[in-house]
């Protein structure tokens, strides 16, 4: 089985050569860019498994590398490894639809985890239960993560892709918002729970028959949210 392709975007010599030698010594292939438009070019040419993005960056930012990715289609697991904690980066950093942020320093053993659940993850789940799931009007081939509304493709953003699976595998179970930003977006809580609400209103606008009055993704009020069949 080949082994999966991680791009590291980070300047700092000394960081990237730590990284790029524990990813190696998991089984993993590395490339390094040391600057944003370097970082780019790889992404798109080489076509990597997931991306390991600084945001702080000469020639082009993370932020900027990251919009352009998505705005060229490319759906990979990005996760944003950066010193800039605050709130206002998480949330920017959501937005554009990185997978999960994570605020330097970070251990290692973390870090390798959040890198194999992304991997485990974007494989179809290896491990799931289910490599097709359907409810009422809507048919999701996990492993190719695709969506269809009564066999039309729908096009999901990574996140509200993620928040869909997170309540449908729950089979029911309520999940509060904290859960759902920790499982989802890889954050303890410290980004807004609306984050969770506005992903929930674009799965109910493109998979309910009616988004105000919805049938599968439910408010359960002050807790969070279920999903019911």
């Amino acid at each position: 089985m080949t082994s999966a392709r991680i791009l590291l975007v980070e300047d700092n010599a000394d960081l990237a050569d730590g990284l790029r030698y524990n990813l190696e010594r998991e089984g993993y292939e590395i490339r390094v860019a040391g600057d944003g438009r370097a970082g780019l070019d790889q992404a798109q040419r080489w076509r990597p498994d997931l991306i390991l993005l600084d945001l702080m960056l000469p020639g082009m930012t993370g932020f900027e590398v990251l919009n352009a990715i998505r705005a060229g289609g490319d759906r990979v697991p990005v996760i944003i490894v950066s010193a800039r904690g605050e709130e206002a980066d998480k949330v920017r950093g959501f937005r554009l639809d990185a997978d999960q942020y994570v605020t330097k320093p970070v251990g290692l053993l973390e870090l390798l985890e959040r890198v194999r659940a992304l991997l485990r993850r974007n494989q179809g789940g290896a491990g799931s239960a289910e490599s097709r799931l359907a409810f009422g009007r809507v048919s999701v081939e996990t492993a190719a993560r695709i969506v269809a509304v009564e066999e039309r493709p729908v096009t999901l953003t990574p996140k509200a892709y993620d928040l869909m699976l997170a309540l449908v595998r729950r089979q029911g179970a309520v999940a509060s918002r904290v859960e759902l930003l920790r499982e989802v977006w890889g954050t303890a809580g410290d980004v807004q729970t609306r984050t969770v609400d506005s992903h929930m209103a674009e799965l109910r606008r493109k998979l309910e028959v009616n988004p105000a009055d919805p049938r599968h993704f439910l408010t359960v009020w002050k807790v969070g949210y279920r999903f019911e069949r």
